[in-house]
């Protein structure tokens, strides 16, 4: 029994020590510099024409919770 704990023991150690390791390194040498696509995006302002669809979703959710919360008393 307490050689399975050692193991685990001693393979969390390694593997936290490893992971440290692997951070500094990116950290140093690795991707600081890199842009992540898509991040200069823009979001897009909504369109006037989903509105009404919006407002349609919106009723059935509500709709929808306040069955819910009947059933659910």
């Amino acid at each position: 029994m307490l050689f399975g704990m050692g193991t685990v023991i001693t393979f969390l150690t390694i593997l936290v020590l490893m992971t440290k390791v692997m951070s500094a390194l990116l950290l140093r040498f690795g991707l600081a510099d890199v842009e992540l696509p898509g991040a200069g995006l823009q979001p897009i302002a909504p369109s006037n024409s989903n509105s009404q669809q919006d407002e349609e979703v919106v009723a059935v959710i509500t709709a929808a919770i306040q069955q819910f919360r009947s059933r659910h008393k």
